[in-house]
């Protein structure tokens, strides 16, 4: 969990520092003519909303694409939920293997590590598992938030009242996202059998650094962040 929090944390400070590059114009657009390979990547995502956006809104083609990649990813967060189940199958053997070698100097240390990679082996446990989604989430996010920054059409693109390639200056999207972003991590931990101390705070701080995540991020991809946590 403590990984998971320190991975997502560093994705969020990468869009941050995105973001930033973006307003200062350190950004050059990016066409079809575009030939360096990230170039064409975020370009084919962009195609792919303006695709499902059947030429009428922008922000529809950002909601279809979200609900696209969230069901594809499904067989990937099956294999983190099975994975969060079995890590807490374990704890009351964690538990006993940290009574067993309380001691903090190395050879304690090394020897429970041992124990540890041992239990989660024989138990099927696999801690990268609970990293697969957010590992495969971050070129997305990122390539979206490159498309909404770079790409003329998705850049002049709106949803409602709101310029999906500027800020939200409502405010409403990231305070959304950061709703649907607590909703998702609270409903999670409620199916726990056992909580601790860094899945609550897990629980609070994420919403928070989404909330202003999504204040200095193109709407879409705040939009992006609101429809993906509402749909998990």
């Amino acid at each position: 969990m403590k990984k998971k929090l320190q991975l997502t944390s560093l994705m969020v400070l990468a869009l941050f520092v995105m973001s930033a590059c973006t307003a200062s114009g350190t950004t050059s657009e990016i066409t079809a003519e575009s030939t360096d390979f990230w170039s064409r990547f975020v370009y084919f995502f962009a195609e792919i909303i303006r695709f499902l956006s059947f030429d009428t809104s922008i922000g529809l083609g950002i909601i279809l694409f979200t609900l696209l990649i969230r069901t594809i990813l499904l067989p990937v967060f099956q294999i983190q939920m099975v994975a969060s189940r079995k890590m807490q199958e374990v704890q009351p053997l964690v538990r006993e293997l940290r009574e067993r070698y309380p001691g903090r100097d190395i050879e304690s240390r090394t020897k429970l590590d041992q124990e540890m990679r041992q239990l989660f082996k024989q138990h099927g446990v696999k801690q990268s598992a609970s990293l697969w989604p957010i590992l495969i989430q971050m070129p997305v996010l990122l390539a979206l938030f490159q498309a909404l920054s770079r790409v003329e059409f998705l850049k002049t693109g709106h949803f409602l009242w709101i310029n999906l390639g500027g800020v939200d200056t409502t405010f409403v999207l990231p305070i959304l996202a950061a709703i649907f972003t607590f909703l998702s991590t609270w409903l999670s931990n409620k199916a726990m059998v056992e909580k601790n101390g860094a899945m609550t705070g897990m629980m609070y701080a994420m919403p928070v650094m989404i909330f202003f995540f999504a204040m200095y991020s193109p709407s879409g991809v705040a939009l992006y962040w609101a429809v993906s946590n509402a749909y998990q």
